[in-house]
């Protein structure tokens, strides 16, 4: 998780909590952890890089709405971040 933004985490963790959601699902699941409005100039070109990383898998709802879904890779980035964290918080 080194190499990516905190913004890009947080899409992950949005993308790994939902089932196959669509660019405007996670953009408003976002926008209520900000409080604020995410453009879509900075949503799309993110949710790009954690696909172009094998992150996440991107497909096709229908000719308009992508979705995306989290991969074993991406998984397995949030499971070594949780124990990474563990070694400094533990509730």
């Amino acid at each position: 998780m080194h190499d990516l933004t905190g913004f890009q985490r947080d899409l992950l963790y949005v993308i790994a909590g939902a089932d196959q959601p669509s660019g405007q699902t996670v953009k408003d699941e976002v926008e209520k952890y900000y409080s604020s409005e995410i453009n879509h100039g900075r949503l799309y070109p993110n949710l790009d890089t954690l696909v172009n990383k094998e992150l996440v898998e991107k497909g096709q709802l229908d000719r308009r709405t992508n979705y995306y879904a989290i991969t074993d890779a991406g998984r397995n980035r949030i499971d070594e971040r949780r124990e990474w964290e563990q070694q400094y918080v533990d509730f």
